[in-house]
């Protein structure tokens, strides 16, 4: 008799689903707004990177 201990991992997607749904958001917002090709790559960049944008101003706006 196999008495291996299994260890059941739950992976819970909703994190990983919002930040994409933001990504995409970010990226059409940032792309849209770009007046040249690179200022389109530039913003695919900014979108990669939105929430540390939000956190910074965040933190800026409540004094820390």
């Amino acid at each position: 008799m196999n008495t291996m201990n299994h260890k059941i991992q739950k992976n819970h997607g909703t994190p990983s689903c919002l930040y994409g749904l933001g990504f995409v958001g970010a990226a059409v917002y940032f792309i849209t707004q770009a007046t040249s090709f690179w200022a389109g790559v530039l913003g695919v960049l900014k979108a990669l990177v939105w929430p540390a944008f939000l956190v910074f101003e965040g933190f800026k706006h409540l004094g820390l």
